[in-house]
């Protein structure tokens, strides 16, 4: 009945013959609906996986996994909205000249940290000592002698609430003992501010989710302690005390008041002991103010040449963004004023590769007995949110690609309606738009009304954009190219993590490395691009360039995060690579050539393994020399024979001071001589070297890349152009090489040993 479009709705009664024509029509009905859901099911069967494994490809081969954790344990080191912050120490002759610990040089041999570098306290340094924590943050010091103790925040991976976990160094904060939590109470803790009066030690931890500022007392330190008493029934967060000009002065914010801006409040008390009575401050509240001009306090209040000076955290772009200094000029009970002094502690480049690349939002700095300065920092890679933005954005991609495949599926002719019929209200037939119109409105007619117009949309878009055409094929094209990279996108999101190309830890430390390659001005090109992107690496510390020939550029001219020196050579010579340079402050030293590019995540994999052998060549391109004749020959041969002996220098980590004293030792006079006259052969030479002086068998180590790629064949710049008379002169250093040195084919390695996979 009508040829309008939209859908009947059948109804019982009615005379026999129409009963048989509905049910006639209702079967064909059905019989359609089938096909046409066979068609879109197949269809978005096909796109899912198609579309699946393009972003399970891309998770492969470009995303960084999760080495956030280094952990040991199961739990802990979670991914977590509120970041993942950790814990840096820096030194200075004054609270203004604070450098971070790598920048002094400090070795620890048996923690495998040449130098030791920042972070010192982790989520997993606090999880391996067996309390899962997620991460750790304001952090406040408690000198006691030549021991320093650090009491800190740790959100525990199970109960998901802040504790407050103690650790404890001999060493001027080098190294750290998980001692255990000193504090945990049924609500969330954190800022354990600590200070000692009259010869007790006390802490005073924020505890706003209580509804007060509760001060405890060490009965048994660091780990047992008691509620002394409840300051003030007020929901404080981060507040601290202080001792000036006869009082006793406590900072902190409350943010429960009816127009009180959350994070740029600020109010004062002061009293004539620590444990009170306290009288609020004339001016309170001091600030209420904008979150960005570091009204609620970021650490412990120093004096410095007789002046105080309160720590203030801007929440201005995220929650902790950095951390400002005040100089208060007038502290009375009547009056307050501080202007603001610059602090200057060098941010990293870095981004979301280094430990506070992103925010810091606390310090407590504190002159020890020798005068020489101490502070602890906070910091993290990601803004606060950062999770939840993550999972926001992967899921639109998700819908995005979704949408995008059903606009494909109705251009192809593959999905016919959006609305399966059996979706719609009742059992819908066709019916004029004018009778669904006539009748009475209500919540079934509006939505038959709406399954009607959305199923003719694939017949209209196909009306209006017909795939044969340039323009239909245009669009479908766009299409599927936005589908692919919505997909890439959201799986990034998704599963990809922060994004960070974090380093791995050993023995609870960090360490950094210098990065050095070789190049000449034809190549000037390829090390903008090198430099550029491997400066960002978390544990590269410096960047060394051997100029072999041309004009050299200045360090300047190169968009680095880490300092770039230029070492010009006064002759053109592959032995300059391995000169000894006593200006390299690392003892790691990763030689890369200049035209290999490949991912952070693959170079701090090589720095780890490095660490647990450091009197091994850690490389990425392994070789296999064996046989009666010795020939030079690729990769291939040493998979095919399942081992390596060789590691080819241009991409290896190495211990500077013994690999280039070895290099160049008189022994080493005559396989110079010979790298001199091919041209070639220094990383072979490199090799025998190490295999000569090495009792073990094992003397070089294989790490797998995700992917590496070779710019020079995209420069014409190659230095070697002809892999077979490359491979030739190569094979002539083989036999020389083992004339001089002796054999190492009976050095053989298997790949696959290793436990986490990395030398497949």
């Amino acid at each position: 009945m009508g040829s309008g479009g939209g859908w009947w709705w059948n109804e019982s009664g009615g005379g026999g013959s129409k009963n048989s024509g509905v049910a006639s029509n209702k079967s064909g009905n059905s019989s359609n609906e089938g096909c046409v859901l066979s068609s879109a099911f197949a269809f978005f069967l096909f796109s899912f996986v198609v579309l699946g494994s393009i972003g399970t490809l891309y998770a492969r081969f470009v995303l960084t996994p999760d080495v956030r954790t280094g952990i040991t344990t199961t739990v802990g080191c979670q991914e977590d909205n509120e970041g993942s912050w950790a814990v840096g120490i820096y030194y200075g002759d004054s609270p203004f000249s604070l450098k971070p610990i790598e920048d002094m040089n400090i070795w620890k041999d048996k923690t495998a940290a040449w130098p030791v570098a920042n972070p010192v306290v982790t989520c997993a340094s606090v999880s391996n000592a067996g309390f899962p924590s997620n991460f750790v943050a304001d952090p406040f010091l408690y000198v006691q002698g030549n021991i320093l103790y650090l009491f800190y925040e740790t959100k525990n991976s199970i109960t998901m609430q802040g504790d407050i976990g103690v650790a404890r160094s001999i060493d001027k904060g080098a190294t750290w003992q998980q001692l255990g939590i000193a504090l945990d109470e049924d609500w969330h803790l954190s800022y354990p501010y600590i200070f000692e009066y009259k010869g007790n030690i006390y802490m005073m931890p924020e505890g706003s989710a209580k509804g007060d500022l509760r001060l405890y007392r060490a009965i048994d330190f660091p780990l047992k302690w008691t509620l002394e008493k409840v300051i003030m029934k007020r929901p404080l967060v981060d507040s601290f005390m202080i001792p000036h000009e006869g009082k006793y002065w406590l900072f902190g914010s409350d943010h429960s008041g009816i127009g009180t801006k959350k994070n740029g409040q600020l109010e004062i008390w002061y009293s004539n002991s620590p444990l009170g009575p306290w009288r609020s401050h004339k001016k309170n509240p001091i600030y209420n103010t904008d979150k960005s001009m570091g009204a609620r306090n970021g650490g412990r209040p120093f004096v410095y040449k007789g002046s105080l000076y309160r720590v203030g955290q801007d929440c201005g772009e995220t929650y902790g963004h950095r951390t400002r200094v005040f100089k208060v000029t007038v502290l009375t009970t009547s009056e307050f004023k501080e202007v603001e002094v610059s602090l200057e502690i060098g941010k990293s480049d870095k981004g979301r590769n280094a430990w506070n690349g992103a925010r810091g939002h606390h310090i407590d700095a504190q002159q020890l007995s020798s005068g020489e300065w101490i502070a602890v920092l906070d910091g993290d890679r990601v803004p606060s949110g950062d999770a939840f933005r993550r999972y926001i954005l992967g899921s639109a991609s998700v819908f995005a690609v979704a949408a995008l495949v059903m606009l494909v599926g109705m251009l192809l002719g593959a999905v016919k309606c959006l609305v399966p019929l059996s979706w719609c209200p009742h059992n819908i037939g066709k019916r004029s738009d004018t009778i669904l119109a006539w009748e009475k409105p209500n919540l079934s007619s509006k939505l038959r009304l709406l399954c009607s117009r959305l199923n003719r949309a694939s017949s209209v878009l196909r009306a209006r954009i017909k795939p044969s055409t340039c323009t239909g094929v245009f669009i479908l094209v766009l299409a599927v190219i936005a589908a692919m990279m919505l997909m890439c996108t959201g799986v990034k999101y998704l599963y990809g993590g922060s994004g960070a190309e974090e380093p791995y830890l050993l023995d609870g430390h960090y360490s950094q490395f210098t990065l050095l390659t070789m190049t000449y001005d034809a190549r000037l090109w390829n090390l903008k691009m090198y430099i550029k992107h491997y400066s960002r690496c978390s544990s590269v510390r410096e960047i060394v360039v051997v100029w072999n020939k041309g004009t050299p550029p200045l360090s300047s001219d190169f968009d680095s995060a880490v300092p770039v020196r230029i070492r010009v050579e006064k002759q053109n010579s592959l032995n300059n690579r391995f000169k000894v340079d006593p200006s390299i402050k690392t003892r790691a030293v990763l030689e890369l050539d200049d035209d290999i590019m490949m991912t952070c995540d693959d170079i701090e994999r090589g720095f780890r393994v490095w660490r647990e052998h450091p009197d091994r060549i850690v490389g990425f391109y392994p070789r296999l020399v064996s046989g009666s004749r010795l020939r030079y020959r690729g990769e291939k041969h040493a998979r095919e024979h399942n081992g390596y002996n060789m590691i080819l220098t241009g991409a290896a980590f190495m211990d500077s001071r013994v690999a280039f004293e070895r290099y160049w030792s008189k022994e080493a006079e005559a396989g110079r001589a010979m790298v001199d006259h091919f041209f070639n052969c220094e990383d072979v030479l490199m090799n025998y070297l190490y295999a000569n002086a090495s009792m073990t068998t094992n003397v070089v180590e294989y790490v797998r890349p995700a992917w590496a790629i070779d710019t020079s064949k995209f420069s014409g710049v190659a230095i070697s152009r002809n892999t077979q008379a490359h491979y030739g002169v190569r094979s002539k250093c083989l036999g020389k090489f083992a004339e001089m040195y002796g054999s190492i084919s009976d050095r053989k390695t298997q790949f696959s040993r290793r436990k986490d996979g990395w030398d497949v």
